[in-house]
């Protein structure tokens, strides 16, 4: 399986300041992998709560976990045992005490807002967070052949690495199976899995659209509130993006609804049943895929130190994503699918006017670096993406 390297450097150096950290990251991403690979760097124990003898070992946590006071203890699927955390918090607090300094739990969680709400409660100051997402451009190649498999096949190691564009969809909708079939109750969801299907298959349908919340109720004859319970879901699962839109004070009328993207191409192929390039490329969805793709691959370089955002007035003028790394630092970017004209819409520049960014940027699937009027800046994904990691360490 390809490791994220990336990600792993910057999960030990947070082992080596804090006495926690939390990886997040959709199941069958690669968290257990990239655990292992540093538990092989480290003195480590590692446990499973999907496994009854591992939570057994486990019921008895104040007396267990002592005997492991100088490893790196690796919990996975913490989120199953919540109760964990507060007993996590004595033992951090009394390895203070004793001068053991940091790296003593990493835990391993699917549903981010499950987990963060659990440990905010209970070790903060104490744990910090990092996100796994599936493979991007930086990890897998630059040349154009193989950033349209990645954007076909999705980033989810198993999905992207299959022998064949069959074999990979084949495991990608065995992946939406599972969390149909066994994840999605797992958290509370008492719910049909064919509902949820239909639920997740529209938002595939409306990828990059304003969220109509309304409309997505009427068409599945539910109410409202199910609805964004159900997106909630999603969005905590790490599968659903949830981009808010920006919200200053420029004089204008502002979208105040914010857009869905499922966050994995892969998996928003499968469930349109697009299972090659072809494909992809004949459906209606290909534009939104493509602009979705680029925003996580984006943001996956960003980490936490700028926030993201789209921009939209009611007249029209638009960005597809705004960073807005300080107070007063934005850059405004726009997506485009065609490499032969990458000029960007009329409204694009009344939004950068509007919003006095600092770069006007639009990435394309081309190879070369252009400057063009009005400060335009024309880059490739991975150009940016690179700029951007570096921009954040």
């Amino acid at each position: 399986m390809l490791l994220p390297r990336r990600i792993q450097a910057s999960v030990e150096a947070l082992l080596d300041e804090r006495p926690a950290v939390a990886l997040l990251g959709p199941r069958q991403v690669g968290k257990t992998t990239l655990a292992m690979a540093i538990a092989r760097r480290r003195d480590s124990v590692y446990f499973d709560l999907e496994n009854p003898e591992d939570l057994a070992v486990l019921e008895e946590p104040r007396a267990f976990l002592p005997r492991h006071r100088d490893k790196l203890v690796i919990i996975d699927e913490v989120q199953r045992m919540p109760g964990l955390f507060q007993v996590v918090r004595g033992l951090i607090d009394a390895y203070r005490r004793e001068g053991l300094g940091a790296g003593h739990f990493l835990f391993l969680g699917s549903a981010s807002v499950q987990l963060l709400r659990q440990t905010s409660e209970s070790l903060a100051g104490r744990i910090g967070y990092r996100e796994l997402a599936p493979l991007d451009v930086l990890e897998v190649g630059r040349d154009r052949d193989t950033i349209e498999a990645l954007w076909v096949r999705g980033g989810f190691p198993d999905a992207y690495l299959a022998r064949s564009d069959r074999s990979s969809l084949s495991w990608r909708r065995d992946f939406i199976r599972t969390y149909l079939e066994r994840d999605i109750p797992t958290f509370g969801a008492r719910v049909p899995a064919e509902t949820v299907r239909r639920f997740w298959t529209m938002l595939a349908h409306n990828q990059g659209a304003l969220l109509n919340a309304s409309g997505l109720a009427s068409s599945l004859g539910l109410d409202v509130r199910t609805v964004n319970r159900y997106l909630d879901l999603l969005v905590d699962l790490l599968l659903v993006r949830r981009l808010q839109p920006w919200s200053g004070n420029v004089g204008k009328r502002l979208v105040k609804s914010p857009r869905t993207y499922l966050r994995d191409s892969g998996v928003l192929h499968a469930l349109l049943g697009l299972g090659s390039l072809e494909a992809v490329l004949g459906h209606p969805i290909a534009g939104a895929s493509w602009e979705g793709f680029v925003i996580e691959n984006i943001l996956g370089s960003v980490a936490d130190w700028a926030q993201p955002f789209f921009y939209r007035t009611a007249a029209g003028a638009q960005v597809d994503l705004v960073l807005e790394i300080g107070p007063t630092r934005r850059w405004a970017i726009e997506i485009k699918r065609s490499a032969s004209d990458p000029r960007p819409r009329r409204g694009f520049h009344i939004a950068c006017d509007d919003l006095k960014v600092e770069r006007r940027l639009v990435v394309y699937p081309g190879t070369e670096v252009m400057t063009r009027s009005e400060g335009i800046e024309v880059l490739p994904l991975p150009t940016l993406m690179k700029e951007l990691w570096g921009e954040g360490t």
